[in-house]
């Protein structure tokens, strides 16, 4: 009697596990596209390497996002700067590249160098939440994209 209490229990415990194992998968894949359906492009006017945007964050905002369109080995550099006219700065901005990979830091020159896959990049704006004050945060951020044949040379030596 033990022994057929004992399986149905592991079972029993297999099956909860892995419907909470699925639900949660289910909640991340809806939350990943809603956040990726909700990012600010970031476009470029034909035949121009840059783009800069502009933007506050609310009191109660901690982060924004924005995405843009890249190939693999096109040399970038992204850079936030102070918002005239606000009291405090959104400073740190992360990069998530299309292989799973993502790089940045605070303030100014946030990535400087060659991409390493093409597709859909995107980019997080964010507060730093050590030195904020719960004001209103702006940014510029201005991005640079070299053309694949500008940014060959600069990919090789690196």
């Amino acid at each position: 009697m033990f022994a057929i209490n004992n399986k149905t229990t592991l079972l029993s415990a297999r099956v909860i596990k892995t419907l909470l194992l699925s639900a949660t998968l289910i909640g991340v894949s809806a939350n990943s596209t809603l956040a990726k359906s909700s990012d600010s492009p970031i476009h470029f006017a034909k035949g121009t390497i840059t783009s800069t945007v502009t933007g506050k964050l609310k009191p109660n905002e901690n982060e924004r996002w924005y995405r843009f369109d890249a190939n693999s080995w096109q040399y970038t550099i992204i850079n936030i700067a102070p918002l005239a006219g606000t009291p405090e700065t959104a400073n740190v901005g992360v990069l998530h590249m299309p292989n799973g990979t993502q790089d940045g830091t605070k303030g100014g020159i946030i990535y400087q160098g060659c991409l390493p896959a093409t597709g859909e990049y995107r980019l997080r704006i964010a507060r730093n939440l050590m030195a904020t004050q719960g004001k209103t945060a702006g940014y510029k951020v201005e991005v640079m994209i070299l053309p694949k044949y500008a940014s060959e040379s600069l990919c090789k030596s690196l």
